[in-house]
């Protein structure tokens, strides 16, 4: 954990403590983190370290301060049980007056400057929800808050913009009760909602039992759309991806390639699965497999580049005489030099403003036929065609298929 404990003032003269994580630039627009159930535990640390590595000054509050002061939670069954009681003796009210005194100390901290965004799971959900609706927060993001149909009432006060993540199959908010609430958001205009197909309460969560990679990974991705829309930072993500590549394939300095990355970042190649997962490992891959390993007439036609709030993702077409071997595209294959044109998709995402992983896709099948190791005769593949047609739109369709010419003159 790279954060440290504050004190906030509270309504009626007191104080609660709160977890404090500045991003790297010592300075950026905040962030209010609302706990599940189970206090300020590692979870909420490692996700307020996360959004301030995406450059926010987060804040966590100790919600249960009133009751029991530096609740620290796991997720075993006596903890569990624990959670429950301080969930149920909790005064709302007061838990979202500690709220406001939340943004107004996170506003006087010389740290932060601009707008002040909430994110809240679970308990911290539903907080989420009544803070956007009582306070001046700027946006909220909530979580699969638990008992919103309680107060749906409060919807059309919420004046910033909001997004919810909702799971489809969590029993804290079955479908009917689920449905109930979207209906009342929908009205809304400012709020936006997703409902995640297959999963469960706490779908976020590393350590809980229903925890769901990809559908954390999405939801995730558009809480970072919204904050970076209302709050920013804004980075150049264009700039940091074209400075990165400009290292791999044109310095080929792969001491200048890692500080454009976190400090664990990983690259998969996905047909060959090559790359690297951490700092050394994928260090190591740079140097002796990847940088100094590219045929020497490699070069790339971009076809189109599309750039989100966290991530880019690069359409584009390599091409490369295979004189070498090609340890990240062809391991283990001597050199034919045969000419190579396949298309290419990069997935590239972004942690603030370093490059967090890449994910490499294109067809093998086409390297393999167009270096002669495989036999498209009768076989649903093609080779240097595929990138031909990409450029050239007006190139035939439908080759491969036998069937085609049966529809001929059909009516359509």
């Amino acid at each position: 954990m790279t954060g440290q404990t504050i004190e906030i003032a509270a309504e009626d003269g007191k104080s609660f403590s709160a977890y404090l994580a500045t991003p790297k630039q010592g300075k950026g627009p905040g962030l209010i983190l609302l706990q599940e159930i189970f206090g300020i535990n590692g979870f909420m640390k490692e996700t307020a370290d996360r959004f301030a590595e995406e450059g926010y000054v987060v804040v966590v509050p100790d919600l249960f301060w009133r009751m029991a002061p530096g609740t620290v939670l796991g997720y075993g069954e006596a903890d569990f049980a624990r959670a429950l009681e301080l969930n149920e003796a909790l005064d709302l009210g007061k838990a979202v007056e500690d709220v406001g005194a939340t943004i107004k100390a996170l506003r006087a901290l010389p740290q932060q400057i601009g707008k002040v965004g909430a994110v809240g799971y679970c308990l911290g959900g539903k907080l989420a929800m009544l803070a956007a609706a009582a306070t001046d927060i700027d946006c909220a993001v909530s979580y699969y808050g638990v008992g919103l149909e309680a107060f749906l009432n409060e919807v059309p006060q919420i004046r910033c913009p909001m997004a919810f993540h909702f799971a489809e199959n969590d029993a804290l908010s079955p479908p009917s009760v689920r449905d109930t609430v979207i209906a009342a958001l929908s009205e809304n205009p400012l709020i936006e909602h997703y409902v995640y197909a297959g999963c469960d309460h706490a779908f976020a969560t590393p350590e809980r039992e229903h925890y769901n990679k990809p559908a954390s990974i999405m939801a995730y991705s558009r809480t970072i759309a919204m904050l970076r829309k209302v709050l920013g930072p804004v980075y150049d993500l264009n700039t940091l991806w074209e400075l990165h590549c400009y290292h791999e394939f044109d310095s080929r300095d792969v001491d200048a390639i890692m500080p454009t990355m976190i400090e664990a970042p990983y690259v998969n190649h996905i047909p060959t699965m090559t790359g690297g997962v951490g700092h050394d490992e994928l260090k190591r891959f740079y140097k002796y497999h990847f940088v100094h390993a590219n045929p020497a007439d490699t070069r790339f036609i971009p076809i189109s580049r599309t750039i989100g709030a966290d991530r880019v993702v690069d359409e584009f077409i390599f091409c490369a005489t295979h004189d070498r071997e090609i340890d990240w595209m062809l391991p283990g294959i001597e050199p034919t030099g045969k000419y190579i044109e396949v298309a290419m998709l990069a997935v590239i995402c972004f942690r603030g403003d370093k490059l967090y992983n890449e994910h490499i896709y294109w067809d093998q099948a086409t390297v393999l036929v167009q270096i002669g190791l495989l036999d498209p005769t009768g076989l649903p593949v093609v080779g240097i065609e595929a990138s031909r047609k990409l450029i050239d739109e007006r190139l035939p369709s439908n080759t491969l298929m036998r069937n085609w010419s049966s529809s001929e003159g059909k009516p359509i």
